[in-house]
């Protein structure tokens, strides 16, 4: 039940029902409140709130799943509680608020609006019969508003997942890197999240080996001051535009390394879905986070690469330059990343997990 509005181009109208892959749809109407406004966008998940919540009037599902776009979703678990005691609820987290708002310094959590919030989402957690979580981060955020329902790890896979690891398209390779023989690329959004201090350190400290480079494709709020960071002297660090869809494969397929990377305190609040972009292309991941985090724990227990710090720039520049005249271990690296998503955390297998665990809920 998604609304009949487009959620960035605000112009976009869809018919209110439609039957998509065998799925029908039913869209609820909404009012043209601006979305890219603070507002707008509390009023929006206001109105989608209320509408979810009365379909537990007259729709009685045998699983209801909530999602968390709009923000604060999980409070219609409330009223499906109530009056529609016979359906099973399974929030799936993909973001948690206000915690995420918390983060970014948007609110304190000291604030008002935090403690009146609190109260109704420790019910509405406490509503549900069965929590997906992404990580465990954010399985213990979810935990601190109840521990009596079960959590269930619901990793989010890629959008693309390739049969094989990436092969390198020669012209894209050099489109990207230039002759360089080890391309560290970071690509997506870049906003309140994330943050580049320490790859921009590791590429200065490389910056005397012309064989390894850094390319920045990025997008988001905190774009102007990552490229106002990087100077002329910056010889290994370049920027380039995102790559249109017909080349998009080509240039997921371009570096060796993803770069990925997670600013504290945001731990379990936002989705990491880069992760699982770069190593279903069987790219490993240089990530810059908590070694706490739970990118930085698969990274560890699979050997998918390695976590940033302070404390080992000196070893992983080292490690990067001994990959230079190392191909063969770099793709064994990139086959290790590509098989364990495979198992892991592919599309096919996560969905896999998650129906045995509904099914066990409904028989339950």
């Amino acid at each position: 039940m998604p609304c009949n509005r487009g959620c960035r181009d605000e112009a976009l109208r869809y018919p209110s029902k439609e039957t998509w892959n065998g799925v029908k749809v039913r869209r609820v109407w909404r009012p043209a409140f601006r979305q890219a406004s603070t507002l707008g966008r509390l009023l929006n998940s206001a109105w989608m709130l209320l509408a979810w919540s009365f379909a537990a009037l007259y729709r009685r599902p045998k699983v209801l799943i909530i999602g968390t776009d709009p923000i604060f979703s999980i409070l219609t678990a409330i009223p499906w509680r109530i009056l529609s005691p016979g359906t099973k609820i399974f929030h799936w987290c993909f973001d948690m608020h206000p915690e995420a708002a918390i983060a970014e310094g948007m609110v304190s959590p000291k604030s008002t609006s935090v403690r009146i919030l609190r109260p109704m989402l420790r019910m509405a957690y406490g509503s549900c019969h069965l929590h997906g979580s992404l990580g465990s981060c954010m399985t213990e955020r979810i935990q601190a508003y109840t521990t009596a329902v079960p959590i269930e790890l619901v990793t989010p896979w890629a959008l693309a997942e390739p049969p094989a690891p990436l092969p390198i398209d020669p012209e894209e390779r050099g489109t990207v890197f230039g002759k360089a023989k080890l391309g560290l690329m970071y690509s997506g959004s870049f906003g309140m999240a994330h943050d580049a201090g320490l790859f921009l350190a590791l590429a200065r400290k490389l910056s005397s080996c012309n064989d390894i480079h850094f390319t920045f494709s990025v997008r988001g709020n905190r774009v102007a001051e990552l490229t106002q960071s990087v100077g002329p002297q910056d010889r290994n660090i370049s920027f380039i535009d995102f790559a249109p869809q017909d080349k998009l494969e080509a240039r997921l397929g371009a570096p060796d390394i993803h770069l990925v990377s997670l600013r504290p305190g945001y731990e379990g609040t936002v989705v990491p879905s880069k992760f699982q972009g770069a190593i279903a292309t069987g790219r490993p991941i240089l990530y810059c986070g908590d070694p706490n985090s739970a990118i930085a724990v698969w990274i560890k227990e699979f050997g998918l690469g390695w976590t940033l710090a302070e404390a080992n720039l000196d070893e992983i520049a080292n490690n990067l330059i001994a990959l230079v005249n190392d191909p063969s271990g770099l793709n064994y690296l990139k086959q290790r990343c590509f098989s364990t998503y495979q198992l892991q955390f592919s599309r096919s297998a996560v969905i896999d997990r998650l129906n045995e665990s509904l099914k066990q809920l409904i028989a339950s």
